[in-house]
């Protein structure tokens, strides 16, 4: 739920997800298709809520979800619902770019969703009281890390090793994204992609590829360094 990338390269576009987490949270199923009002999502399973963190529905739309808004948050000791249920909701809906505007994020954590759905990439971003919407050029390359884990300097540490990474890479396979994701840093294992911070590390790498014609989700257990790979075709 962390750290998040969004790739064009060629005919496909990628979105890749490091999931930092408590080590106390139980392990996550690896994805599965589910059906969810009668449409076909494809995503790992929180085990703990029951919801994910990111997603890919029949239709090509696909979501990642990061903990967190435009800063830290208090956390409260309740919420109306797991935000980890959003991409569910949202993937799972005719339109889940409407359906993701106009739902009502009160009493919900604070989250920041990307979204690339009907051919168009979106941000959204509830920070307890507000929501955010941006519009964005999926011929462009972006770098989200979760402002919950990680101070803005280190931010913008992580997006200066994307810009250095991307400017020599310009049309990458999904294998050389997931090799960014698991393999880059200085050394700083509290702030490197990977990261380990003792009660807290990067649990798993997800990485969907999409084109015209499928969904190819790529997700490795980083706990037992096990891989599953699904794919599904689409149906407009």
């Amino acid at each position: 739920m962390c750290t998040v990338t969004f790739i064009p390269s060629g005919d496909a576009f990628f979105l890749t997800s490091n999931r930092d987490e408590q080590i106390t949270r139980l392990i996550a199923v690896a994805p599965k298709k589910y059906w969810h009002n009668n449409i076909c999502l494809l995503y790992p399973k929180d085990s703990d809520a029951g919801g994910t963190w990111i997603s890919a529905n029949e239709k090509g739309d696909s979501g990642v979800l990061l903990n967190g808004g435009i800063k830290p948050h208090v956390r409260q000791p309740t919420y109306r619902h797991s935000r980890g249920l959003l991409l569910q909701l949202t993937l799972s809906n005719p339109d889940p770019a409407l359906f993701l505007s106009q739902y009502d994020c009160s009493d919900v954590e604070p989250f920041t969703i990307v979204l690339f759905a009907a051919g168009k990439l979106s941000e959204y971003i509830w920070d307890g009281e507000q929501k955010y919407i941006k519009e964005l050029d999926t011929q462009l390359r972006y770098i989200w890390s979760s402002v919950t884990l990680y101070p803005p300097d280190i931010i913008e540490k992580r997006k200066n090793w994307f810009v250095e990474w991307t400017s020599g890479n310009p049309t990458p396979t999904q294998e050389e994204i997931i090799n960014f994701h698991s393999s880059t840093g200085d050394g700083d294992l509290e702030n490197d992609l990977v990261m380990n911070r003792n009660t807290l590390h990067t649990v798993s790498i997800t990485s969907i590829a999409l084109n015209h014609h499928s969904v190819k989700m790529d997700y490795t257990d980083m706990n037992s360094q096990s891989q599953t790979i699904q794919q599904m075709q689409l149906h407009q």
